[in-house]
């Protein structure tokens, strides 16, 4: 009987995992929060328009000051999450909610973006444990005695 065991594949596509699980766990909260609308209501004004070409594609989006209702909290430099080229004129004002994310506040209607890190967080969890799942398959089975 041939034994197979885990090789160096497999081990990288744990690493592999893990690494989309450390990427995707701290995105995890502002995402939820996204969704759900929660965190710190306020005003964004849209000040520079900043565009990056792609092959077939221009992907822009708004930067600008979000300030809270009670002008406690001001973040320059942040960008209008899901702003498009015509979203915005400079100088323009909308509602907005910041969730904490680093580099971004939401617009009233939130964010779906939670599924693209659900996704990561799955994909990262299956690859980590594919190595312990074969390992187990690998095992000789004890034989039940009668």
């Amino acid at each position: 009987m041939r034994v197979r065991r885990v090789g160096m594949f497999d081990i990288a596509l744990a690493v592999g995992g893990l690494l989309l699980i450390l990427l995707a766990a701290p995105n995890t909260g502002p995402a939820l929060a996204a969704l759900r609308g929660d965190g710190v209501q306020g005003t964004f004004t849209a000040e520079r328009l900043e565009c990056v070409q792609h092959p077939g594609h221009e992907q822009c989006s708004w930067l600008g000051t979000f300030r809270s209702g009670d002008s406690r909290l001001v973040r320059r430099g942040i960008a209008f999450y899901g702003s498009e080229r015509d979203t915005f004129t400079a100088g323009a004002t909308s509602p907005a909610f910041d969730t904490g994310r680093r580099g971004h506040v939401y617009g009233p209607g939130g964010s779906n973006e939670w599924v693209f890190v659900a996704l990561m967080l799955l994909v990262g969890l299956a690859l980590a444990v594919r190595p312990l799942v074969k390992a187990r398959h690998l095992l000789p089975r004890a034989r039940r005695v009668a």
